[in-house]
């Protein structure tokens, strides 16, 4: 079975950097590990679960990206400002009124190791991808021709690879798809991702691409990219929310979500 299409999330540059700088190659190599960890889920023999994996993380950096402090020290200030707002959604820091940089400073002295290090991904990716509308249009035209080429009946979308999932299909109605599962999903984040969405919400709430016959969104419960965990008060059109506990430190990871006992129920019925 090859019926199968994923949206990668954050922090995937090293695959394109290993694979010599391809983005062909990135997607090989991720797409061979998200087999294994569907396998995992699912049981049986190891199987071509994903016919691809769209690959997009190149077109969201111009170089290595930096690591530890020295990524805060690089952030541009769309990037600092994505991370004070994710803070504001995690309860951190609502009273505190100084400059961004500062602010970002008393913040990761106040993160754990886990929430830093995410942070640390999170926030230029995020940043990149809602305020530059040409990285914008490349990311969705890599995910619009993925899924074009393999006309899927399942896209898996893990992260902001959901967001990116989500603009894709409703900018291309010409996509359908039976099934969107999306995993560890900051779509609802306010003040972050839902606010920015293409389309924009109505009234407060977003909705199912047209294309998409069922939406699945899956959720670990210490996810801090996930929040809020469900989006059924944010969008219409979620048929499931799942509410998993994944690992108190692998909370956010792909591996851990497509290892999940909560897939198999949604992803049997597109069994051989």
């Amino acid at each position: 079975m090859a019926g199968i299409v994923g949206v990668h999330g954050i922090g995937k540059y090293n695959y394109y950097v290993a694979a010599g700088n391809s983005a062909t190659g990135a997607a090989e190599a991720m797409r061979r590990k998200w087999d294994r960890y569907l396998q995992a889920a699912l049981g049986g023999e190891h199987r071509a679960y994903f016919s691809e994996v769209a690959y997009f993380s190149h077109l969201l950096h111009d170089g290595r990206p930096k690591e530890g402090p020295q990524a805060f020290a690089a952030m541009q200030g769309s990037a600092h400002q994505v991370l004070v707002d994710w803070a504001r959604n995690m309860g951190l820091g609502e009273r505190f009124t100084g400059a961004l940089k500062l602010f970002t400073g008393w913040l990761l002295a106040r993160l754990d190791s886990r929430s830093a290090a995410f942070a640390s991904l999170f926030a230029p990716e995020v940043a990149a991808y809602l305020t530059d509308p040409a990285r914008r249009e490349r990311c969705q035209e890599a995910v619009r021709d993925t899924i074009r080429k393999h006309s899927p009946r399942v896209v898996i979308a893990h992260s902001l690879g959901s967001v990116v999932a989500y603009e894709t299909l409703w900018a291309n109605p010409d996509l359908e798809v039976d099934l969107l599962i999306t995993l560890g999903s900051p779509l609802g984040m306010r003040n972050v991702v839902f606010e920015r969405l293409l389309p924009a919400p109505i009234n407060g709430l977003g909705s199912r691409p047209a294309g998409v016959k069922r939406w699945v969104n899956i959720a670990d419960k210490d996810d801090i990219a996930a929040i809020p965990p469900d989006l059924c008060g944010s969008f219409t059109g979620v048929d499931v929310e799942e509410l998993v506990n994944l690992d108190w430190i692998d909370f956010h990871t792909a591996e851990k979500y497509l290892g999940c006992p909560a897939l198999d129920p949604h992803l049997r019925p597109f069994l051989p």
